[in-house]
């Protein structure tokens, strides 16, 4: 049985990112399908290793974290000679590209997409009101960022050079749900590198395995 576990589900977009680097890397893993909106009732074995609920946890023999981008860095790094060796760089100045543009996707990518994914796709499915400020705001943040994707990739094949990256990786599950919303979908298609771009990363094998999963219903538990 494969040493590496990750609990959650593949909808949530921390859990997604994980099952893609691992796509990426060939490495074997078990996945256990917990439901995310469950939190304090999931099942107890999930809740021995996480005590909140969280909706990702990520187990490597005696190792568990969960934070998505810490466990890429980890994945990457442990199994170095496996899979797709460009996402994490072969030399120092590749390496801090990436951390570049994977800071950028943390701290100016994520929150704007993730604040638009919850109030228009779903807060509505959840019977909360959606915050036409927040939206609003969130859009304005997130424009000014894909305008400086623009910008970079007019230079670059990708964010961090010329090969699929960490940086390229990290960006999958949220942009998947902006394009796929009609509201935000011309965010990314207005732009012509930034649409070509999201086209070339979202058609790599790796992620439409993540992709039918995610169809997949959870088992009940």
């Amino acid at each position: 049985m494969a040493s590496v576990k990750v609990f959650g589900s593949p909808s949530s977009a921390e859990v997604a990112r994980v099952l893609v680097c691992l796509f990426e890397k060939d490495v074997e893993f078990q996945l256990i399908r917990v439901d995310t909106y469950k939190g304090q009732k999931r099942m107890p074995e999930y809740l021995k290793l996480q005590p909140q609920g969280q909706a990702l946890t990520f187990e490597d023999g005696k190792m568990t974290l969960v934070d998505s981008r810490e466990i890429c860095r980890h994945i990457t790094e442990k199994y170095v000679d496996q899979g797709n060796k460009d996402l994490l760089g072969t030399g120092t100045l590749e390496r801090a590209s990436i951390e570049q543009w994977l800071q950028t996707e943390a701290r100016s990518f994520d929150p704007p997409s993730s604040a638009l994914v919850f109030h228009l796709a779903f807060a509505p499915l959840m019977g909360l009101e959606q915050d036409q400020e927040v939206i609003e705001q969130s859009k304005r943040k997130l424009n000014n960022v894909l305008d400086i994707y623009d910008r970079r990739l007019q230079e670059t094949r990708f964010l961090a050079g010329d090969n699929f990256t960490l940086a390229d990786l990290s960006h999958l599950p949220n942009a998947q749900r902006l394009v796929s919303n009609a509201g935000c979908s011309p965010m990314i298609r207005s732009r012509k590198r930034v649409s070509r771009w999201w086209d070339e990363i979202s058609r790599r094998p790796s992620w439409q395995r993540v992709v039918e999963m995610q169809k997949e219903p959870l088992p009940v538990i």
